[in-house]
């Protein structure tokens, strides 16, 4: 995942420029990608709104077309290109959200490359002179907690006065513990970040499901999906190091923070009856359509028509049938142009009989 910890580290350096403090760096960080991600979120809400009221639709094809594949696949298109349904139009905030977490994995691992900015080569180098296993994962936060507890005083680690002062001055502390650190399982007082993490995916995940409208019509295949993918972040939260923890658990917390916001806001079950609105309304115009055939062109052709152009062409059409069978019948009163036309061919006649 180096290509997104690539994307995500310049921002991550210009907010510690700025904030000289990893923790709060994180912090930060998190909120700024929530707000970016809040338009996604309304868009989720309104896709799993209209996806409440499409459900018994789609599940009305599938039983009727059940032993016709190409038929139900073929009623699928027409659905979708009808109703404007698409069955991942929700899925795109889990998804940048799962790379946003992948990259800050890489960005937690390596902060020395990411956040302060020194090649990689040269913090192997480092790591190999210090006697640190330089393709460890933890190569780099083993590098900053040497450098911190002056190992690296008196060594020849390749590093430049300017990339050794600047990991020296990293700082990683917060609420007086390091989050550099990785907890495992055993109890200590710094575990209570990966279970902050944990409590709050937990909270955030049920009021997510609850406040969205999902929990009627979520397949079991997609909550196995959802929780299992959460659960695993839980446990990397323990073999991690706890700054992952800490942007795990803000995230959580923020994101339950704009669940209830986007719910007061952007309540799905008014969506739900806006939408339930337009199908009952395409449903009914699609109720009126005719199939009638029509001359155009000298040939015969098909149109779809709805009621009122229907009507339009049977009102033409008896105009059409009157206009010939009274041709030869004035009934409309002569303009004085008619008139004048008139009286001009009666006296060309009476010339020519003279």
């Amino acid at each position: 995942m180096g290509f997104l910890a690539m994307i995500l580290g310049p921002l991550m350096r210009m907010l510690y420029q700025m904030i000289p403090n990893f923790a709060v760096t994180m912090i930060v960080f998190t909120v700024i990608i929530k707000l970016l991600m809040l338009p996604l979120m309304i868009k989720q809400q309104k896709s799993m709104a209209k996806m409440s009221v499409f459900t018994p639709m789609i599940n009305e094809i599938q039983q009727k077309y059940k032993n016709n594949q190409e038929k139900m696949q073929e009623e699928m298109v027409k659905f979708q290109q009808e109703y404007g349904y698409s069955p991942t139009a929700g899925c795109l905030p889990m998804l940048v959200n799962m790379l946003v977490l992948f990259g800050m994995v890489e960005v937690v691992y390596r902060p020395v490359q990411y956040i302060l900015g020194i090649p990689k080569d040269a913090i192997s180098a480092a790591c190999t002179a210090l006697g640190i296993a330089a393709n460890g994962a933890a190569a780099q936060t083993g590098l900053i907690e040497a450098i911190h507890a002056g190992l690296a005083n008196g060594v020849d680690t390749g590093l430049t006065t300017e990339q050794l002062s600047s990991i020296a001055n990293f700082n990683t502390s917060f609420l007086g513990m390091d989050m550099c650190t990785i907890t495992g399982f055993s109890f200590s007082l710094i575990m209570i970040f990966p279970i902050i993490a944990a409590v709050t995916m937990c909270i955030s995940q049920v009021l997510s499901t609850k406040m969205s409208g999902q929990q009627a019509q979520m397949q079991g295949s997609m909550k196995v999906m959802m929780w299992g993918m959460n659960i695993m972040f839980v446990f990397m939260c323990f073999q991690m190091p706890v700054g992952f923890s800490l942007y795990y658990g803000t995230s959580n917390i923020f994101m339950m923070l704009q669940t209830v916001l986007t719910y007061k806001v952007y309540n799905p079950e008014k969506f739900k009856a806006q939408y339930e609105a337009e199908v009952a309304a395409k449903r009914a115009a699609k109720k009126e359509i005719k199939t009638v055939t029509v001359e155009e062109g000298g040939k015969k052709v098909e149109k779809n028509v709805n009621k009122r152009q229907l009507d339009q062409m049977r009102l033409e059409y008896a105009r059409k049938l009157d206009a010939e069978k009274y041709a030869n019948d004035r009934t409309v009163p002569l303009t004085d142009e008619q008139r004048a036309e008139m009286e001009a061919q009666k006296a060309q006649k009476g010339k020519k009989k003279k």
